[in-house]
């Protein structure tokens, strides 16, 4: 049997096995348009109220459903369309080439005709570095004659710049970071060699919200005549307005000599649908680094600007509809609150002699065990015991490692009144739980975009991860 319809027992990566039907074969007659559209409805406001409670680190930007519908609707013009095919919607250049405008000028950049800075709207923040890595892959091969480039990123940067360099065959030299939690860029200048094509920093970190000192990366960049990008896939949409409401702030973006390109994320901070990312190079020209051409096709030549080939212009309309909506005063009204929830959240976790800040992001508060005073080495606490207690009351925090540590990037949901209250009283109570936990293994552990402990030995812990992807590709039980 391939579709079952019975209640049986379910499984944490598959909740809905008892509810709902579980189709492994496509069904011979339609399903009801009604009834698919009531499951939805169903599974849909389920999830969300847990995003919209403001108890959720991250993953959820906006949590206004009526931006949501708003966006929607701008979505549906354009959702069936194919942006690929520009002769029949120049709509999509319109939009496409205003959101890097828009996103350059946040950014202080310059994509007026006698500017020399051109982007891409990319699928994500992803796609944004993994382009950004072939990009200088490229251009030390054309530009260098570097035919094995590597490129330096701190061990905080993003894994995708992992991604980029794994299917791009570029090799990778990861720096320490000081004690701050910033890049090390003495470790950086050491390891600058002939084959080096780039270095990477990030505004800010996804562990901790920080800041790497991208002005000495940018003088490293210049005197080696090296590409630097700047990750502002997580900070991006969010940092800039920081300035205009009195919080100081390191020079980050396209003021910065050297930098010579630079990504932000319009699905988080810039509250588009998810799928939508701009990736802004400089001088221009290298963004065609990255252009693939080909001529002599028996189906025409072929010509692609960017990773993805066909595309809806629903993402692109409702990314456009964003920006316009909000502008920069609405943007900058946002951040303000997140700004101010962010410092109730630091001035919670400072009241706690266990509990120890790393950094002082303006967003994202990042906070591990203070060392035990003894001298051991050890923790004075579980931090991940704290985790368990406060996902017993229903927060949703994101786990860390190296140090073991948690992290709140705050959002709009979280600004709500009384929630900062909430969290201070219920970490109180997690802080008490850690001191004498009822087992010595907590529940929890840091696994990006997930929780549980994982085995210490790195096959057992890869195989585990493995384990975890494959059940989330597959369907769930069937009688």
């Amino acid at each position: 049997m391939t579709t079952s319809t019975n209640p049986r027992p379910t499984s944490p990566l598959h909740p809905y096995a008892g509810r709902f039907p579980v189709h492994a074969t496509m069904p011979e007659t339609g399903v009801p348009r009604a009834e698919i559209l009531d499951e939805l409805r169903q599974m849909s406001s389920e999830e969300d109220a847990k995003g919209d409670s403001g108890r959720v680190s991250g993953s959820i930007y906006s949590g206004d459903h009526d931006h949501y519908h708003f966006l929607t609707e701008a979505f549906g013009y354009y959702a069936h369309s194919n942006v690929l095919q520009r002769d029949m919607y120049p709509s999509a250049t319109k939009m496409e080439s205003e959101i890097i405008a828009m996103t350059a000028d946040m950014l202080h950049g310059d994509v007026s005709p006698d500017g020399d800075v051109g982007g891409l709207v990319t699928s994500g923040g992803t796609d944004s570095l993994v382009t950004a890595m072939l990009t200088y892959r490229e251009w030390g091969r054309r530009a260098k004659g570097i035919e094995r480039p590597h490129i330096i990123m701190p061990v905080t940067a993003h894994p995708a710049h992992d991604k980029g360099m794994h299917y791009f065959g570029i090799d990778v030299v990861k720096a320490p970071v000081t004690a701050d939690f910033v890049v090390d860029v003495d470790f950086v200048r050491e390891h600058i060699g002939p084959n080096t094509v780039a270095l990477v920093g990030s505004a800010g970190t996804y562990p901790h919200g920080l800041i790497d000192p991208i002005p000495e990366l940018g003088r490293l960049a210049i005197e080696h005549d090296l590409g630097l990008h700047v990750d502002g896939c997580l900070g991006g949409f969010i940092i800039p307005w920081a300035e205009d409401l009195g919080y100081p702030l390191p020079p980050f973006d396209l003021r910065v000599p050297g930098v010579t390109s630079i990504s932000a994320d319009t699905h988080k901070y810039g509250y588009a649908l998810k799928g939508s990312s701009v990736l802004l190079f400089r001088p221009k020209a290298l963004r065609r680094q990255q252009y693939l051409v080909v001529d002599g096709w028996p189906g025409g030549n072929y010509a692609s600007p960017s990773m993805g080939g066909s595309r809806s212009g629903g993402l692109i309309a409702a990314t456009w509809a964003s920006m316009l909506n909000l502008g920069k005063a609405g943007y900058r009204a946002i951040a303000a609150d997140i700004f101010r929830t962010a410092v109730e959240i630091k001035a919670a976790v400072r009241s706690h002699p266990e509990l120890t800040l790393i950094g002082d992001s303006l967003f994202n508060v990042a906070f591990r065990a203070t060392p035990a005073p003894d001298g051991t080495g050890r923790d004075a606490i579980d931090i991940y015991h704290v985790n368990d207690a406060l996902a017993d009351r229903g927060w949703r925090m994101n786990a860390l490692q190296l140090p073991p540590a948690l992290h709140f990037c705050v959002t709009r949901p979280n600004t709500q009144p009384g929630i900062t209250e909430a969290f201070a009283h219920d970490l109180a109570e997690a802080v008490d739980y850690a001191k004498a936990p009822p087992t010595d293994m907590p529940r929890s552990g840091a696994v990006y975009g997930a929780g549980g402990r994982l085995p210490p030995a790195p096959d057992a812990l890869r195989s585990t991860i493995a384990d975890r992807l494959d059940s989330l590709h597959e369907v769930g039980p069937l009688d």
